[in-house]
């Protein structure tokens, strides 16, 4: 096989989830950033020194950068510029527009740009009647109280939302919670003063409906009702809850002030405004339309995501739950017998190349069984003398066969022609058995149905952070995936380090494969497919080195990730057979896509998912939903330690666990499924060894 190495998946999973994190950043800011409090709720008061005499005492509409200074101007006598803030929201809007279309009245609409994105069509609607628009920012934010460069972001994207939705842009500004011009402060003279500059009038208010207090319709009518002859510019709502009893006051007012002598007229015609809603320019009207194309499809994207988390969360707990049960059962059925005790002889296959370090210790404890062995020891073209090493040994009952390098699988097969007996076990050279574990590892052979057996694979080295998350994830992930892989007669994988076989059920698939970098799952498979059972033995337990360094691990999960997507896609034809083979394709190459491909898949949009939610949703939810999970797997893990009847002392580091390993494991995943999307072929990478085997006390 040839190594080639890809860049391009990196590059475009970069681009994803970059993409993803901007939409979400997006969506975040315009649907979790928005400003909630009403406008006409009383915020924070300040100083008003700095605010000009001829404002404090002005009309509402306020000019603040003129050539001669701030000017106002207020409605002429007895004319009433009728206001709508918050909207356009589909419920409301669309009422008070049918109100107004009625009376024959026309109003100033000041749009919450997130809003316009959402209901373009209300937006057109609006001018085509004959009303007029302003902007009342994109998040419905304080100006007063942000910051300069949140104020001009909240007013040039409320202005291209607009110009996106209607081909029209403003210079009319109604700032959120403003109220009359006797009423502004310090800051909020400087917000306006900034609009200014950068080109819109700001239009205050004379008199307050109150309607978001929802008060009554009479109380709304009360409020809404001028006292003398003086122009107004009357505040009603048309979004942010329900404004019922605005539509019902506003039919009524409308009749009963013109009777009185009152007109209604926009606020550009109230104050004799130059028309202050223009065409907007093509450039504005482009970057309109890809915000509001942005926005939809970040909404799209968040509800998408919505479903596959909250999918993935109640799939997750399922597997939880079926893992502990199944694994609870399993303990039980194991405390019976197979039948006869299986006493006759075994061969165990070595396959070795450089392994030098761990060899002797792991040729020692084979011969150290209470069952009788044979041990063969295939050196696969060792160039440091592993051979060598085994021969110096001189210990009865090891056989030393050498051959070129060809790889492990044809090592395997060279071992299994060279076998004495019926029953064979397969180890690595890195690993060394318990006294008992050959023994255990043959006593389900009593059953003429199966043909291979998965032992009890744990991590010797477990010092340090990465040998204990290594640990962790042997006892709970492995094994109790095994006891349910048992229980469903649908094992995927008998593990290289610790496996045994019945030789003539490995004759009858052709020995070992080499299509696959994965030889130990690809056997197992076609074992299944070939109508043998496969079980798990628990008490056989082997003592394997794990990778001590990030970039070991890296090279053996993925090397595990690759051979195994291989491994399935070779054998995808069990989905559709029956008996044995069926089982494998329909509950194990199913629980292998959903758990160890498609789900870590979609961890980098958790991660993102989780950022998010610190930032714009509630953290303490976030925290506490994450916290959750955790308990579940501290409580899957605590019952898997129990089985496997190790201390719980290295579960301390599980949490950590989440922020390194995790993301490693999915990056693992990533990388395999591009790598065979891609159609690449990846080398066999052996993994370094270090001398630490032996079996713990």
């Amino acid at each position: 096989m040839r190594s080639v190495p890809l860049r391009t998946h990196w590059l475009l999973l970069t681009v994803l989830i970059t993409t993803l994190s901007a939409a979400l950043l997006l969506q975040g800011y315009t649907r979790h950033m928005y400003g909630q409090t009403a406008d006409g709720a009383a915020l924070s008061q300040g100083s008003d020194a700095d605010v000009p005499a001829v404002v404090h005492g002005g009309g509402p509409v306020i000019d603040p950068g003129s050539a001669a200074g701030p000017s106002t101007a207020r409605p002429s006598a007895r004319t009433i510029a009728l206001t709508f803030d918050d909207g356009p929201d589909p419920r409301w809007t669309p009422q008070i527009l049918d109100v107004l279309r009625r009376h024959n009245v026309h109003a100033t609409f000041f749009v919450v740009g997130t809003q316009v994105a959402d209901n373009p069509g209300l937006a057109r609607r609006i001018l085509a009647e004959g009303n007029q628009i302003g902007i009342h920012t994109f998040t419905h934010t304080d100006l007063g109280s942000a910051a300069p460069w949140r104020r001009s972001l909240e007013l040039r994207e409320a202005q291209l939302a607009l110009a996106g939705a209607t081909g029209r842009t403003s210079s009319l500004l109604r700032p959120p919670y403003s109220s009359s011009a006797d009423a502004l402060t310090d800051t909020d003279w400087q917000a306006v003063q900034q609009a200014g500059r950068e080109g819109y009038l700001t239009v205050l208010t004379t008199l307050d409906s109150e309607d978001w207090q929802r008060p009554g319709v009479e109380k709304i009518l009360a409020n809404a009702t001028p006292h003398g002859a003086d122009g107004q510019v009357l505040l009603m709502h048309d979004a942010g809850g329900d404004r019922s009893q605005t539509v019902a006051a506003l039919d009524q007012l409308l009749p009963r002030l013109q009777a009185a002598g009152y007109r209604f007229a926009t606020v550009g015609d109230a104050v004799g405004l130059p028309n202050p809603v223009k065409a907007a320019g093509a450039s504005d009207r482009w970057q309109g339309e890809a915000l509001i194309a942005a926005m939809t499809a970040g909404d799209w994207a968040l509800g998408i995501l919505d479903w596959l988390l909250y999918a993935a969360g109640a799939v997750s707990v399922l597997r939880a739950v079926a893992v502990l049960v199944a694994a609870r059962r399993h303990k039980r059925l194991r405390g019976r017998s197979w039948g006869p005790p299986v006493t006759e002889p075994v061969s165990v296959i070595v396959p070795a190349y450089n392994e030098v370090a761990g060899i002797e210790p792991a040729v020692r404890s084979l011969l150290a069984s209470d069952h009788p062995v044979e041990v063969i020891v295939v050196d696969d073209g060792s160039t440091d003398g592993t051979a060598d090493l085994v021969e110096s040994l001189n210990l009865p009952g090891v056989r030393v066969i050498r051959q070129e390098n060809a790889g492990k699988p044809v090592a395997l097969n060279t071992g299994i022609a060279a076998a004495r007996s019926e029953l064979l076990v397969m180890v690595d050279g890195d690993t060394v058995f318990e006294p008992d574990a050959v023994r255990m590892l043959v006593q389900p052979f009593a059953d003429r149905r199966i043909g291979a057996v998965s032992g009890n694979a744990k991590v010797v080295n477990r010092g340090g952070l990465l040998g204990r998350w290594q640990h962790i994830e042997y006892v709970v992930g492995f094994n109790l995936d095994r006891r349910l892989f048992d229980l469903a007669e649908c094992m995927p994988t008998v593990p290289g380090a610790v496996g045994a076989f019945r030789r003539s059920a490995l004759l009858r698939v052709g020995g070992v494969g080499m299509s696959t970098l994965a030889e130990d799952t690809d056997l197992t498979m076609a074992l299944c497919r070939a109508g043998w059972r496969v079980v798990y033995e628990e008490r056989a337990k082997a003592w394997t080195e794990a990778p001590a360094s990030l970039g070991a691990l890296w090279r053996q999960r993925y090397r595990w990730c690759y051979g195994t997507l291989q491994a399935m896609w070779k054998h995808r034809g069990a989905l559709v057979q029956g008996g044995q083979a069926g089982k494998l394709g329909r509950r194990g190459l199913g629980y292998l896509l959903m758990f160890q491909v498609l789900l870590p898949l979609l961890s980098p949009v958790v991660d993102v998912f989780a950022l998010y939610g610190l930032a714009f949703l509630d953290p303490v939810r976030v925290i506490g939903v994450w916290l959750a999970f955790l308990v579940v797997q501290l409580a899957m893990a605590g019952y898997a330690f129990r089985l496997d009847r190790e201390r719980l002392g290295p579960l301390w580091s599980l949490p950590l666990q989440q922020f390194v390993y995790r993301q490693l494991m999915y990056l693992v995943v990533i990388q395999s499924v591009f790598t065979a999307v891609a159609g690449s072929r990846l080398r066999w990478q052996r993994m370094q060894r270090y001398g630490s085997l032996q079996v713990p006390r």
